[in-house]
């Protein structure tokens, strides 16, 4: 009798966990896109989110002033953040694969505020980073509350990472799946529900301040035969140019400032961003602008050219730099350029094919194989566009052949490049130890 009476607590105990850190999430990640906002409409004033915009019509002064107060305010940030106790920062990824999910809360909160307001100034960096952060605290903080094992904590921890996703773009189930397939690292049937919940109570919440559309608004493009047959060769392509970005992501990470370093390299890094922004504007924010025009088709060949080297250096620039920030929309963006460029030579071979089709599955296939998160990605795809189900043929056959050929060159992703060596290796051993199990 006692011993179901402690089992119906502890399942009691773990759903309320989960609701907690929905609830709190979604909380947390209105507030921060709210900040962010605040920042980014106050320093680059303009209409509606659309910082290309306001940063195109921003004179040089304004470029250079804001990406040096960036630079400034990130160089005292990370200098103060550095001498809180517990000051050994942890990645969220780390953390849940090394640590049963435990992470210093006054240190990644503070690192996540920190990264929001860069972004919002215009740092090359994605802003889901920070919601991330924040779900990943509240479940940890849950389960202490709650007196969860480490392996419920390292799943609870999980799922509020993949929460804060969901709930800054508004994608419920893509946010519940990229918990479990690229965070958790497994996509079991028992971990399934509660990240679903967790993830729709955070989307759900934060729609109650958040807009409830879809991040890119595109047009109703369909598939085709020319379209299947260019997916899997630019897939192939994808896949390579991903690879190459997670070996880069790796070495900028490898090399972020330590000591007095963290003050002076922030500042470095982002005054040469504002310099570079003043002829290329594009570089500015985590590439969501520069991306939805693509994915319309409103980017000329000649900028996309120009832009697909520069945008993913200027993401590494800030990495190495030490600027606190996320990577899953600069991986978006750095595709969307690459497949405008792959597509416009195929228009010739084979016309009929809209431009922006083409950038909408490069970026689909770079984010995969960057990820190392195909499902993932294709459910976030028809999430952030609201449509895909036209040209879902394409979109699979792209993602899997992108995702094939990174996994050959370089089997780590994005969140593994920036962990230790020792770190990543320690994490690939546990993971397969758990598939054998």
């Amino acid at each position: 009798m006692q011993g179901g009476s402690g089992e119906r607590w502890r399942h009691a105990a773990f759903w309320g966990a989960v609701l907690v850190t929905g609830l709190g999430t979604g909380l947390a990640t209105a507030a921060l896109m709210e900040l962010l906002y605040a920042v980014q409409h106050t320093l680059w004033p303009g209409a509606g989110l659309d910082l290309l915009d306001a940063a195109t019509r921003g004179d040089w002064r304004r470029h250079v002033l804001v990406l040096l107060g960036a630079g400034l305010l990130t160089g005292a940030g990370q200098y103060l953040l550095g001498h809180l106790p517990n000051g050994n920062g942890i990645d969220v990824v780390t953390a849940i694969s090394l640590y049963a999910g435990r992470l210093p809360a006054l240190r990644t909160l503070g690192s996540a505020v920190l990264s929001v307001v860069a972004v919002g100034m215009g740092a090359s960096l994605g802003r889901e980073g920070a919601p991330k952060q924040a779900g990943a605290v509240i479940a940890n903080a849950a389960s202490d509350r709650a007196g969860l094992s480490e392996d419920e904590r390292r799943l609870l921890v999980a799922c509020g990472a993949g929460a804060g996703l969901a709930a800054a773009y508004g994608v419920p189930l893509g946010g519940a799946i990229f918990a479990l397939e690229v965070l958790r690292g497994q996509l079991a049937l028992r971990f399934v529900l509660p990240a679903l919940v967790m993830s729709a109570t955070a989307a759900g919440v934060a729609w109650m301040v958040l807009p409830d559309v879809p991040t890119y608004d595109i047009p109703a493009y369909t598939g085709s035969l020319s379209v299947v047959v260019w997916a899997l060769a630019a897939g192939a392509i994808a896949g390579l140019v991903s690879a190459l970005f997670v070996r880069a992501v790796a070495w900028a990470s490898h090399h972020r400032p330590r000591g007095w370093q963290r003050i002076v390299a922030p500042v470095l890094a982002l005054s040469a961003l504002g310099a570079v922004s003043i002829p290329f504007p594009q570089l500015l924010g985590n590439g969501r602008d520069i991306a939805a025009l693509a994915f319309a088709g409103q980017v000329t060949p000649l900028m996309l050219l120009v832009l697909l080297p520069l945008r993913p250096a200027a993401t590494l620039l800030c990495l190495t730099g030490g600027v606190p920030g996320g990577l899953f929309t600069p991986s978006l963006a750095l595709g969307a350029l690459l497949g405008g460029v792959l597509g416009y030579p195929w228009s010739f071979l084979w016309p009929g094919v809209p431009p922006g089709l083409f950038a909408l599955l490069g970026a689909a296939a770079v984010l995969a194989a960057t990820t190392q998160g195909p499902l993932s990605t294709v459910v976030l795809m028809i999430e952030l566009t609201g449509q895909a189900r036209s040209f879902i043929v394409p979109l699979l056959v792209v993602v899997a052949v992108a995702t094939l050929v990174a996994r050959r060159v370089e089997s780590r992703s994005i969140y593994d490049a920036r962990l230790s060596d020792a770190e990543a290796a320690e994490r690939r051993r546990r993971r397969e130890l758990e598939v054998g199990g």
